[in-house]
């Protein structure tokens, strides 16, 4: 088992790898997936489906040409989809590039297993209306998107962002994983329950 991150696009947005016996999976490939691609080769390992956490333009640019590449199918929640009408889905914000588009199946909250490892989904809306967490309790990690980070926590200042249901899915979802569970967030370094339960300024002194 393996996780590795590939910071890409023009937001340097965490792609992550997820591998087990030689099957993989990529949660947010948010720019040229080339490096990632390539890894696979090299690795010997096959691509066995695409997560996306939620349906921000930084997490998805990567989506089409990784499918494109792989002929593996793009999965992101049903929630999200009114995002891409909204130019922080599409893209152009910024002058930043336009999102390729993509075809994807829906994925919601529920018990599933991925590429032989269990994997607990939990809706955990505020930073988008559809955003996802794919807990892997093997793994001892949680890959969060841009629900929280290490200290801080997602905007809720774009199109359909809710402070009020962000701070709940962080509370009663992410704080109630055990305690050395590893956040793994969109972006910047890595950081875990323990660490944000304790030390993350926006819930000090909160009941928990």
């Amino acid at each position: 088992m393996e996780i590795r991150v590939f910071p890409l696009g023009p937001l340097e947005t965490n792609c992550y790898v997820v591998v087990n016996d030689k099957k993989a999976l990529v949660i947010d490939p948010g720019g040229d997936p080339a490096q990632v691609i390539q890894y696979l080769k090299h690795s010997g390992v096959e691509l066995d489906r695409i997560l996306n956490t939620h349906l921000h333009f930084d997490h998805i640019y990567g989506n089409q040409p990784l499918a494109e590449a792989t002929g593996k199918t793009i999965y992101a929640s049903p929630d999200d989809l009114i995002l891409m009408d909204t130019e922080v889905g599409r893209g152009g914000m910024m002058g930043l590039p336009t999102v390729t588009p993509f075809e994807n199946e829906d994925i919601t909250e529920g018990d599933t297993e991925f590429i032989g490892l269990e994997c607990k989904i939990f809706a955990t809306p505020g930073h988008t209306p559809g955003s996802l967490t794919f807990y892997f309790p093997e793994l001892k990690t949680a890959f969060v998107g841009d629900l929280i980070f290490r200290r801080s926590i997602g905007r809720t200042d774009f199109p359909y962002g809710n402070t009020e249901q962000l701070m709940q899915s962080v509370k009663q979802k992410i704080f109630s994983l055990p305690e050395e569970t590893e956040l793994l967030s969109g972006h910047g370094p890595v950081t875990s329950v323990n660490e944000e339960k304790n030390h993350n300024p926006f819930f000090s002194g909160m009941q928990i």
